[in-house]
């Protein structure tokens, strides 16, 4: 085999690598610095480092060219394949030799690249399907010199194809929010899907902190990016509850969010580029869940209540019991105020300073002298319920403006009636900590107050010393 085969390259595709040319291996020539990489070496290194395999021929069709990519894809060495005319013989099945070498020399008189698709023999045998792309190489004339061909296995390339549009489609035109962030969490990339749920437009998203798109819940968002950063991604994806700051007001939102770690390809060692963040809103579907749950509980204890009831041989007994049940998960505080002729007074209550169970007020009735704008007085006007909270800044100065405990925020006032008759009302209440009281709540203690309202008209009618409405309405 000739020099030029041995060696891997010939000059046939490199005319200004003479003898007399700079950076060549005959020497540094004019205008060359000192040290520097011959030609011939610095083209060497870069072919074998591509990682593509790449081949080249001559104008006569013999290979010049042949990187180690080439060698690990086919098996034979560069020594083994250049100086060789074409590929018949070695690297194709003979009855496609000359299909093949026409294809690939053709590219030498056509302009720009072509595709082309062959099976390429193997050294040991066996066969490979591999994807071209060749273009012609001009000489310092402009005449055809020869061609040089990259190619990489069909299904390399395809997985290759695949991935990118993959990250293409989930960057564009997924049902899924896609965010990139970087080492310093904040988004570098954006799709459309996150950029309608984060609350702007694509590229006005990038580089901002976090914290400026997401009012509470950030914190459990970046400790989630960090950890992936740190240990890699979670096994589950996880259920974020966050609220964001939008021109129309705050939103609270459920995302189940999963996460990958980024790293760079081209680094020996893993280099993390950032997370890949992958969400959709479930906010409705946890909400209904939620909801079935908070009905299911209710509906056993009211279940439980009715039985702890039944026991009960005293009536009221049975009413501040069925209350105690009704506080577990629903209210702080629980007030029953009944009527006395035109007058509300305290009939049962849980104690004001600390949790404990409804009890009768020790001594008999207090008069409670509500105003005439009391929400429990509204309730037995309208004969229904009524809800009240407490405005910003109010303090305990609201609660005890109204006769409820100091640390009351929130109430919902429900009226006692039974055989047609108003015979009072129970307020639930619940502290500033906790939410407002909602339409579904209203609900539960409607139905809770309509067991009350039976054992108190029970216990009227079994008691000779009870308090009697004398206006019989």
């Amino acid at each position: 085999m000739s020099a030029s085969r041995s060696s891997g390259t010939t000059d046939a595709l490199d005319p200004d690598e003479g003898p007399d040319a700079p950076g060549s291996d005959g020497g540094s020539g004019p205008g060359s610095p000192a040290g520097a990489v011959p030609g011939s070496r610095l083209l060497a290194a870069l072919l074998d480092g591509m990682d593509a395999a790449l081949c080249a021929f001559d104008a006569h069709g013999t290979i010049t060219h042949w990187n180690r990519e080439a060698e690990r894809i086919l098996g034979w060495t560069s020594a083994e394949a250049v100086g060789r005319t074409g590929f018949a013989g070695w690297a194709v099945r003979s009855a496609d030799a000359d299909d093949v070498h026409g294809r690939l020399m053709a590219v030498m008189d056509a302009p720009g690249r072509q595709v082309h698709e062959f099976a390429l023999l193997r050294k040991d045998g066996g066969r490979v399907l591999v994807r071209t792309q060749s273009s012609g190489v001009r000489g310092e004339n402009g005449k055809p010199a020869g061609v040089y061909c990259a190619f990489s296995e069909v299904h390399t390339q395809i997985d290759l194809e695949r991935s990118i549009a993959l990250s293409e489609a989930l960057l564009e035109d997924a049902s899924w929010g896609v965010v990139l962030v970087d080492v310093d969490l904040r988004p570098t990339v954006v799709n459309a899907h996150a950029a309608r749920a984060l609350g702007g437009g694509r590229t006005a998203l990038l580089g901002r902190p976090l914290g400026e798109l997401i009012l509470q819940g950030v914190e459990e968002l970046e400790g989630a990016l960090q950890h992936v950063l740190a240990e890699g991604a979670p096994t589950a994806p996880a259920e974020l509850w966050v609220t964001l700051r939008t021109a129309e007001g705050d939103r609270r939102r459920c995302w189940r969010s999963g996460f990958l770690r980024l790293s760079s390809p081209l680094a020996e060692e893993p280099v993390p580029l950032g997370v890949g963040w992958l969400f959709t809103d479930v906010t409705a579907a946890k909400l209904a869940e939620q909801e079935a749950d908070r009905v299911r509980f209710r509906s056993g204890q009211l279940h439980r209540a009715a039985r702890q009831a039944a026991e009960c041989e005293d009536p009221m007994e049975a009413a501040t019991s069925s209350l105690d049940y009704a506080l577990a998960g629903f209210a702080d505080h629980v007030v029953v105020d009944l009527l006395a002729g035109e007058r509300l007074v305290r009939t049962a209550a849980t104690p004001f300073d600390a949790p404990g169970p409804c009890l009768l007020v020790s001594g008999g009735s207090i008069p409670v002298g509500y105003g005439a704008g009391h929400p429990a007085v509204q309730a037995v006007e309208r004969r229904g319920s009524v809800r009240a909270s407490a405005g910003p800044g109010a303090g305990e100065q609201w609660a005890v403006e109204r006769r409820w405990p100091r640390d009351s925020a929130h109430a919902l006032c429900t009226v006692l009636r039974s055989r047609g008759r108003t015979l009072g009302v129970v307020t639930f209440l619940r502290a500033a900590h906790r939410s407002a009281f909602e339409r579904p709540d209203v609900m539960y203690a409607e139905s809770v107050a309509v067991r009350v309202a039976s054992a108190v008209d029970l216990a009227r009618l079994t008691s000779r010393d009870g308090p009697r409405d004398p206006s019989g309405g």
